[in-house]
């Protein structure tokens, strides 16, 4: 009776629904449900499966098959198409003086298949998403800071938020993920570079302070204008080259 009381008086001041808010509030948030889908590693299988690698079954392939001279006419090779030891209906050189079949002509060989296109180069239209090297699991916010600034803005808290939600997930919630800042070719190349990094370690501590993230699962980097989404001239301010890319770095 008792403890049906308690758990009646703490369903009444919701402290029963705290611990299970934050993984349910991940997998109805649209935003939250991308980013896990971005961020979680391919579990494909291996590749090469049903591939069988030179020296693989040692001991277990077939015999070569032996290996017959072509248009030989000594006696040895007759024996050979002929286990009985007849010559019948095998013309030796010099039997049939100026009546003898002339050689086959060579066949010519078969036309070199032409070379496959090179595949096109795609569109200068494309964008790709991020920067991470191939089979890397990755995503890129758009997150605004003032000009010069690491604090973050209630724009760029906004877009942080479901960053949280879904590094408190259960299918995110064994990896760990390095934050990166990226700043467009505005200003000097060393000075981007310090900014990025200052405004990468501001949505690290943000993510630790305001969804407790375990501080061991983040890393923050500065990479500048050093890796731009969108290729640029000098002085250019690309707003899609301001961005924060999180990248997953495994268990």
């Amino acid at each position: 009776m008792f403890r049906a009381l308690l758990l009646a008086s703490a369903a009444l001041y919701g402290l029963a629904a705290l611990p299970a808010a934050a993984p349910a509030m991940a997998q109805t948030d649209p935003a939250a449900l991308d980013l896990i889908n971005r961020l979680r590693p391919s579990t494909g299988g291996s590749t090469t499966r049903g591939i069988r690698m030179p020296g693989s079954d040692v001991g277990t392939a077939a015999p070569a098959a032996p290996v017959v001279p072509a248009q030989s006419t000594t006696p040895e090779y007759i024996q050979q198409l002929n286990p009985d030891g007849g010559t019948r209906g095998i013309r030796m050189p010099g039997t049939d003086t100026g009546t003898s079949t002339p050689p086959a002509a060579v066949a010519p060989p078969p036309p070199r298949a032409a070379a496959a296109s090179p595949r096109p180069a795609a569109p200068p239209s494309e964008i790709r998403e991020t920067t991470a090297p191939a089979g890397v699991a990755a995503a890129s916010l758009t997150v605004n800071f003032p000009s010069g600034s690491a604090t973050l803005s209630p724009a760029a808290i906004a877009a942080i938020a479901p960053l949280g939600r879904a590094l408190n997930d259960p299918a995110l919630a064994p990896f760990r993920f390095r934050i990166e800042g990226h700043t467009d070719t505005v200003g000097d190349s060393a000075l981007n570079a310090a900014l990025s990094k200052r405004r990468a370690e501001a949505v690290r501590d943000y993510l630790i302070r305001q969804y407790n993230v375990a501080p061991v699962r983040l890393e923050a980097v500065g990479l500048g204008e050093s890796q731009l989404l969108i290729a640029t001239p000098d002085q250019v301010p690309e707003q899609r080259n301001r961005r924060v890319q999180v990248l997953n770095l495994g268990s």
